[in-house]
C-alpha cells in the first residue's frame, strides 16, 4: 500500500509531466484565483510548488519528531 507522501509524489510527477508540455504562451494564461485575484498559469505552478513542499515539510518533521517511519 502506498503512504500519502508516495501518492503526492505521484500526483507532482504526473503534472510535471504535464506542465512540460505547456508552451511558453500558454503558461501566460491568467485566471482569477478566490484570493489572489488574476494570476498567471506559471505563478499559480509556483505557489503550488511551494506550497507542496512547505506541506511536505510538515509531515517529515511531525514524523521526525514521533519516531515513525
Amino acid at each position: 500500500m502506498l503512504s500519502s507522501l508516495e501518492l503526492l509524489d505521484a500526483l507532482h510527477a504526473r503534472w510535471v509531466f504535464f506542465i512540460r508540455r505547456l508552451d511558453p504562451a500558454e503558461l501566460t494564461r491568467t485566471f482569477k484565483h478566490p484570493e489572489m485575484g488574476t494570476v498567471t498559469l506559471v505563478q499559480n505552478i509556483a505557489l503550488y510548488a511551494w506550497h507542496g513542499r512547505h506541506h511536505v515539510a510538515h509531515i517529515t518533521s511531525l514524523c521526525k519528531r514521533k519516531g515513525w517511519n
